[in-house]
Parts: C-alpha cells; structure tokens; sequence
C-alpha cells in the first residue's frame, strides 16, 4: 500500500506529465493563489513559520511564471506580465517586512485576475484538444 502522501505525489507527477502547456500555467495560478491563501491566514494567525513558508511557496511560484515568460515572441504581453510578477514579488516582500496583510491580499487579486484569464484561455484548447 502507498502511503497517502506518495500517492499525492505521483497523482500530482501524472497530471503534470498529462498536462498541455496552458493547463500547467493554470496550475501554477492555483498553486499561488493557494500559498497566498495560506500567507494571510498565517498572517492573520500570527504563525511566522508557517507565514514564511507560504510565501516562499508563492514567490517561488511566481519567480517560475516569470522565467517561463518568452520575451521575444511575448511582445507587450511578456513584458506587462513581467512588470506584474516583479511587482507581486516585491508586495510579498513588504507584507512580510511590514507584517501587513494588504499587500497579500493585492497580490492574491492580481493573481486571481490572471488566473480567470490564463483559465479561459486553456480551456478551449483542452476542449480542441479532446475533440482530435
């Protein structure tokens, strides 16, 4: 029997690996707005070690979003998308320097903005995909 964790673990693995491009950056989008989610709930808890490892876990994942950009083919896009993650980045840092939970909470907005259309724009590929 696989112990629960490692079962999540390869059921992660197998989604990923089964995943178009577009769904996985929508997987990361959920992945942020989850650690985010956590962030303020730590904050507001006043959990420091688990406040720090959800934000952690979001810049990390929003430090992949922006390396994953494609700057040449991306054109204003890129480089809007690029100013954005430097910016969430930079509010993840403040709210922890200044143990504010405001900056979270615009993060996990802009997040959630991005999300709603990173999401639309996966799903008629998914379902373009599925019909071949």
């Amino acid at each position: 029997m696989v112990p629960h964790g490692r079962a999540a673990q390869q059921y992660l693995q197998t989604q990923v690996r089964s995943s178009t491009p577009l769904e996985l950056v929508v997987m990361l989008y959920d992945g942020a707005l989850r650690a985010t989610a956590s962030a303020s709930d730590a904050m507001a808890k006043r959990d420091i070690p688990a406040r720090r490892a959800s934000v952690s876990r979001a810049m990390a994942i929003i430090s992949e979003l922006q390396s994953t950009l494609d700057m040449d083919r991306g054109g204003a896009i890129s480089s809007e998308l690029d100013r954005l993650y430097s910016w969430m980045s930079a509010q993840l840092v403040e709210a922890t320097v200044r143990q504010d939970p405001k900056p979270i909470h615009d993060v996990r907005r802009t997040l959630e903005i991005l999300h709603d259309a990173w999401r639309q724009i996966a799903t008629p590929q998914a379902a373009s995909g599925s019909a071949t």
